[in-house]
């Protein structure tokens, strides 16, 4: 049947925000949440300083590419995990059968890509955290850009595991496959009538 594809079954079913909160996806995309603020929030407050000017740059080896890629990649990361889930809360209200499958695939796609994007940010910024010269100025920042670093390691977890979670809220888990019920007939007995109603064999 339709309604039982991809969870359509549970389609209506009332809101508990406890177990909600107690799903393992829910409390990723939470994690994640604060990853990303963590992350650009420590480079936009203390990520810049003063080396050698009066003009601020990126503390990690005054690469301001560093600084911007990270700024940018936490702040879409925020707000994408504040729209996924208010899209979990809504999941099960969802009946359309493709709507679910949509969804479900842009969780699955977006959720690779971030990981994958996080990665790039983590390598990056270790790398340029490498090569910055040691001074007093950069001391300073030095544990906000560490910050920034380890979040963006554990922000690549966050974000992979829900891509590959097969227990989406209300999405039921197996094959998907619809189960349909297929007419059969009665199984052949020893005393079954085979003639034709109303027909007769001829005596001889």
């Amino acid at each position: 049947m339709e309604g039982a594809s991809f969870g359509a079954g549970r389609a209506g079913a009332g809101f508990d925000p406890i177990e909600f909160l107690k799903q393992p996806q829910t409390i990723l995309r939470i994690a994640s949440w604060v990853f990303s603020i963590v992350v650009f929030g420590s480079i936009i407050n203390e990520g810049y300083v003063n080396i050698d000017s009066p003009q601020l740059h990126c503390v990690y080896n005054r690469n301001d590419d560093a600084c911007n890629y990270a700024i940018a990649i936490g702040i879409i990361a925020f707000f994408a995990c504040v729209l996924f889930i208010i899209m979990d809360i809504n999941f099960p209200q969802i009946s359309s059968v493709k709507d679910r499958k949509r969804a479900v695939m842009l969780d699955m796609g977006f959720s690779g890509l971030w990981s994958f994007f996080w990665f790039v940010c983590f390598c990056f910024l270790a790398n340029q955290w490498q090569r910055t010269p040691k001074m007093p100025e950069v001391d300073q920042a030095a544990d906000a850009a560490r910050a920034a670093i380890a979040f963006s390691f554990f922000s690549i977890i966050s974000w992979f595991a829900p891509g590959t979670n097969a227990g989406y809220p209300g999405y039921p888990t197996g094959s998907g496959i619809e189960s349909t019920e297929t007419y059969q007939s009665p199984p052949f007995t020893e005393n079954a009538d085979i003639s034709p109603k109303g027909y007769q064999a001829p005596s001889y």
